[in-house]
């Protein structure tokens, strides 16, 4: 797969990927197009670490890495007794999948 990142999309390794993979590679211009800086599909890019993001900043700017860490370790044990979270998320992404019959899906969620 080919991300998009510029020294990922130079010329160079453009030639490389259809030499090596008769342009059968995912990229930007590539023979599959993919949108640069795209997220995998997963669950967890869609959904999880926005949402882990929102609730550490969601008591303000952080002043240190140490209470950084704190936050996200506090927000992470919150998350994980809440195990209904991560069947939420699947079963959005897989019903947004499946509405888009497999295409782009990112605006859905």
């Amino acid at each position: 797969m080919h991300d998009g990142i510029p020294p990922h999309f130079s010329l160079r390794v453009r030639n490389y990927l259809n030499r090596r993979f008769r342009r059968r590679w995912i990229g930007r211009n590539g023979s599959h197009n993919w949108p640069s800086r795209s997220s995998d599909l997963t669950p967890m890019d869609f959904y999880f670490w926005g949402h882990m993001k929102e609730l550490v900043y969601s008591e303000g700017e952080v002043e240190t890495v140490e209470e950084l860490r704190n936050r996200i370790s506090n927000i992470s044990e919150t998350i994980r007794q809440n195990v209904n979270i991560f069947e939420h998320t699947t079963t959005r992404w897989v019903a947004a999948c499946i509405h888009m019959n497999g295409s782009h899906f990112q605006h859905l969620l």
